[in-house]
């Protein structure tokens, strides 16, 4: 069983991400920083690191990026968790008893309605888990606390609300990071960083390498380059192999075309859980007012 390192304290998002993927009895250690979890994959205090990189309403995490692109670990895997935002307080706490509710800004923007409802003052904190286990040290009758429900059974706080977020397709995508390419899987997806020359179509020649070969990009973002102003670097995912003979020669026309090109692994491609369930039942508003805007098949009369 793989050491697994995250950010964090026990109970963290981070955690319950890693026992989703590699299951409950794996042995997990925690990190101050997301660039403490590379020092400890690569110094061997852990085998497996697991880096957040991406939320479905809140966007990239750009230190990840970043450490992707100064660091040398390779992607194994990507996990795709729904963000389930639970309500927890002190052993004996009411909800009605509750006048403040600490949690990251992140969190409890997430869940503003149920905190509007309940009419509770905001006190913003650097990690979720880390409030948990404040709270249980030291107990405050009218403070709630917003975590994972993992953080409230290990610190034993009363769970006084489960999934209180506002939008149910709240998802983060991580990547588990190690030292070696992981075996290639039947469903694949590649990572890699680019820059592209200082030339009229630069990029669209870039990507056109990809295009010409009918290669789905399933991401594309660019971020400053922290050693260099005004030049930006291209963060990249594909669907498929690197070794896949038309990736491999659209990878051949990026090297040509492109200032560099960092590959970042290819690895197993996740599904995101639930999300076809939740469709179908209709909690997904955006996709029922997509669906009102199409166009009506039937011709106007």
């Amino acid at each position: 069983m793989p050491i697994v390192a995250f950010q964090g304290v026990a109970g963290a998002y981070s955690e319950n991400a890693i026992y989703q993927f590699f299951g409950p009895e794996t042995k997990t250690t925690p990190c101050r920083t997301l660039e403490d979890i590379f020092e400890a994959v690569e110094r061997g205090r852990a085998n497996l690191g697991l880096l957040p990189v991406e939320n479905a309403l809140a966007g990239s995490v750009p230190r990840a990026y970043e450490l992707l692109m100064e660091r040398d670990l390779r992607i194994q895997a990507e996990v795709i968790m729904r963000v389930q935002h639970t309500l927890m307080a002190a052993p004996g706490v009411k909800l009605a008893d509750l006048k403040r509710v600490k949690s990251t800004l992140l969190s409890l923007q997430q869940c503003e309605k149920f905190i509007a409802r309940y009419e509770l003052e905001q006190i913003p904190a650097s990690d979720t888990a880390s409030s948990a286990r404040d709270l249980a040290a030291h107990p405050e009758p009218d403070l709630g606390v917003i975590a994972s429900k993992l953080a409230a059974q290990i610190y034993k706080l009363d769970i006084l609300e489960e999934d209180i977020e506002d939008a149910a397709f709240n998802y983060t995508r991580f990547f588990v990071l190690g030292s070696e390419d992981p075996p290639r899987a039947q469903r694949c997806k590649t990572s890699l960083i680019f820059s592209a020359r200082h030339l009229p179509g630069s990029l669209y020649h870039c990507l056109g390498e990809f295009a010409e070969r009918n290669i789905n990009l399933t991401k594309i973002e660019s971020r400053p380059r922290r050693n260099r102003p005004w030049q930006y670097l291209f963060y990249l995912d594909f669907e498929g192999h690197w070794q896949d003979p038309p990736a491999e020669a659209a990878l051949l026309g990026l090297l040509r075309r492109a200032g560099f090109v960092k590959m970042l692994g290819s690895y197993p491609m996740a599904t995101t859980p639930h999300l076809e369930e939740e469709r179908k039942v209709g909690r997904l508003e955006d996709w029922k007012m997509e669906e009102q805007d199409q166009p009506s098949s039937q011709p106007s009369r």
